[in-house]
């Protein structure tokens, strides 16, 4: 099994890109939202850490929004206690799919935390700035200020594109985004 890893930057269609190729795809922010919604020791691992601010189960995005505005560390809070659990969910996934020919990893920090392998290809979406803010902005949950944090957070995207086997630029087309998946599988198999 060769795992290919799916980075950029936020918005710009990595979930889509990951989705078109075909195979099995770990997705590390659906599996953020099933934590909140299921995993009650998630829940009361946050509400330990960061009393006053995660005070529901299910844990609910606004609440996790308002925590992360509220106070610069409450974010590096919030990531020791998911990531480790996010991680293990991947490592099952991996399992699991072990007999397949690839994997697509569409992990948004895969880089930062260090989750990726010497031998995983890594493909870098590469969008359009604007078209990424116009995008961005439609979603229901938007916060340009937690935009700006979870930015902060991150590699820059010329390191990322440095690193990467890869580049699809995503125009937002399924054909274009196919055609250069099409191209990609062929110099990896």
């Amino acid at each position: 099994m060769r795992k290919v890893a799916i980075i950029g930057d936020i918005g710009s269609g990595k979930s889509f890109v990951a989705k078109n190729f075909g195979y099995p795809v770990f997705n590390a922010d659906n599996e953020v939202g099933k934590l909140y919604k299921k995993s009650k020791k998630i829940f009361f691992k946050l509400n330990k850490t960061l009393p006053g601010f995660i005070t529901q189960f299910p844990i609910k995005k606004i609440e996790v929004t308002k925590t992360i505005l509220a106070n610069k560390n409450n974010l590096k809070k919030i990531i020791n206690i998911v990531h480790p659990e996010v991680r293990k969910q991947m490592n099952i996934f991996l399992k699991k799919n072990k007999k397949s020919k690839l994997v697509i990893l569409d992990v948004p920090l895969l880089l930062e935390n260090r989750i990726n392998k010497t031998k995983d290809i890594l493909i870098f979406v590469q969008s359009n700035r604007a078209e990424i803010m116009k995008r961005l902005k439609r979603r229901e949950n938007f916060d340009s200020k937690i935009y700006n944090k979870f930015r902060k957070i991150q590699l820059s995207l010329d390191y990322k594109r440095k690193k990467s086997n890869f580049i699809i630029k995503n125009n937002f087309s399924e054909k274009s985004v196919k055609k250069q998946i099409r191209y990609i599988l062929k110099q990896i198999n």
